[in-house]
Formats: structure tokens, sequence, C-alpha cells
């Protein structure tokens, strides 16, 4: 494996977008998720916050998998 600095960056930069995109469009087709921050109740934005720290874990090992191995 030789993967240089740029290419871990890379890797999560991408993972972090990727996993947010999708934690968000879950939550909001889940009807989870408000068009405003404020008007969602705290379980609901517990919800979104989870499901976009999820499916970012998730992006980032999939990716880190996939291009530095």
């Amino acid at each position: 494996m030789s993967a240089n600095l740029f290419d871990v960056l890379m890797v999560i930069a991408l993972g972090t977008l990727t996993g947010t995109v999708i934690g968000l469009l879950i939550g909001f087709f889940a009807k989870k998720q408000k068009n405003e921050w404020s008007a969602m109740t705290r379980k609901e934005q517990t919800i979104t916050i989870a499901l976009v720290i999820v499916f970012c874990v998730i992006c980032i090992a999939g990716f880190g998998y996939y291009f530095l191995l």
C-alpha cells in the first residue's frame, strides 16, 4: 500500500460528502427531516445527525477499502 497524504484526505473528503448527502436524503424520504433545523424536534435532529455520521463512516470505509487497497 502506497497511499500518500493527499489520497487519504481525498478519501475522507469524498466519503464525508457522499455520506452527508445519503444521510440527509434518507432522513428526508423517511419524513424525519424538515426544511428548517429549528422546526425539527430534538428526536428528529438526533436521528438526522446519527444518519449523517453513520453514512459518513460507511462511505469513508468503503472508499478507503476500494481506493487505498
